[in-house]
């Protein structure tokens, strides 16, 4: 079995409208929703063997609050990638157990809904399916024992959570 978390990154700022899309960072409730999201990601207890992230600005920032101290491949593949493209990053992942793609949407998403078995759809997909927001994260148990092998629907969304989940002052209404 392998693990991976999927992490959308945190909300953008676009007070900049000329800045380039690759060059945009996160607002103050971005930067608020990361640290909460990293803590809430640490608190899980699931060390993760590889990160691997696209390199536009926001993810890099939303990793720099979530998880300051953690080494990161910087892969330009999976910068607004499509599901095909961030399947093949992973499966370039090797011996690691425990993978977290962090990312935009709607690829973020997609690989949720390209990943789950149907028959292994429960409620945590179904909140996932309905929005996966800025912030979110996502982890995946997959029933493979080689990242080679993921290609097709086996795994089980085990565990879901948005910064507004952990803190109602970050939800849309705010």
């Amino acid at each position: 079995m392998k693990r991976l978390g999927l992490l959308r990154h945190a909300k953008s700022d676009w007070d900049d409208i000329g800045q380039r899309d690759f060059d945009r960072g996160l607002n103050e409730r971005g930067r608020r929703g990361s640290r909460l999201i990293g803590e809430h990601i640490t608190a899980q207890g699931i060390p993760f063997d590889l990160i691997v992230a696209s390199p536009a600005e926001r993810v890099k920032a939303t990793l720099a609050e979530a998880m300051p101290d953690a080494p990161v491949r910087w892969d330009q593949r999976i910068y607004l990638a499509d599901v095909e493209t961030l399947i093949e990053v992973l499966q370039g992942s090797g011996d690691a157990e425990t993978v977290l793609m962090a990312g935009h949407n709607p690829g973020m998403q997609d690989m949720l809904l390209k990943l789950i078995a149907p028959a292994n759809e429960n409620a945590l997909f179904d909140e996932a399916v309905v929005k996966f927001p800025t912030a979110a994260y996502a982890l995946v148990e997959l029933d493979i024992d080689d990242w080679a092998l993921l290609d097709k629907p086996c795994g089980t969304l085990v565990h879901f959570a948005r910064p507004r989940d952990l803190d109602p002052t970050l939800g849309p209404e705010h």
